[in-house]
């Protein structure tokens, strides 16, 4: 850890507040591959925006093309990978930006140590679990990873060989085999101006 760094204090969220006259949050979309994660962030993200306000979403496959390019799959690269991105997370939603990750994030406990950060940042965090049966996943399989873990070709592969541990207490639990996408996007928004995030 480096040692010869010194933080500079900056606007405080309260400040920046009220200049972009917006809350800023981080709404955390976890679950299975294929469960629609990337796909239900997508349509938030365009509604928030139509909305004007400002929102950037975080992904996992996009995330792995830059900032964690270094990392693989394995139990300590899985930790790192959403460290980062928690960190990240907590500084759009600083800035008053509604943060939106979409990320497998299997680790319970990975998950609670992103809420964490961000509670002691005074910052909220809004996880929402999007639950999907592994069948449903399976014959989704945009990507045919789910053919390959079964194949063995895939080692490592969250919900066949690796495990997923679901929220215990997400804000928001979402089922993508009964709701659209667009009813799923709107069921976050419409908790966002319930709890006054928006």
């Amino acid at each position: 850890m480096a040692t010869n760094i010194t933080w500079h204090p900056n606007l405080s969220y309260d400040e920046r507040k009220t200049l972009r006259k917006q809350h800023g949050c981080t709404i955390w979309l976890t679950g299975l591959s294929a469960s629609g994660k990337s796909t239900v962030a997508c349509a938030l993200e365009q509604l928030l925006l139509q909305k004007n306000l400002a929102a950037y979403r975080l992904d996992g496959d996009n995330i792995r093309f830059g900032l964690n390019k270094d990392l693989g799959f394995s139990e300590a690269d899985r930790n790192e990978n959403i460290r980062r991105i928690s960190e990240v997370s907590k500084l759009f939603a600083d800035s008053c930006t509604i943060s939106i990750t979409s990320f497998i994030s299997p680790y319970r406990v990975d998950r609670d140590k992103a809420r964490e950060l961000h509670k002691e940042a005074g910052l909220k965090f809004i996880e929402v679990f999007v639950d999907v049966p592994i069948e449903i996943a399976e014959q989704r399989d945009p990507k045919g990873l789910y053919k390959k873990a079964r194949e063995g070709i895939i080692k490592d592969f969250t919900g066949i060989s690796a495990p997923y541990e679901a929220p215990e207490s997400p804000e928001v639990h979402l089922r993508t085999d009964l709701k659209s996408i667009e009813e799923c996007a709107n069921i976050i928004y419409e908790y966002l101006v319930r709890e006054k995030v928006i």
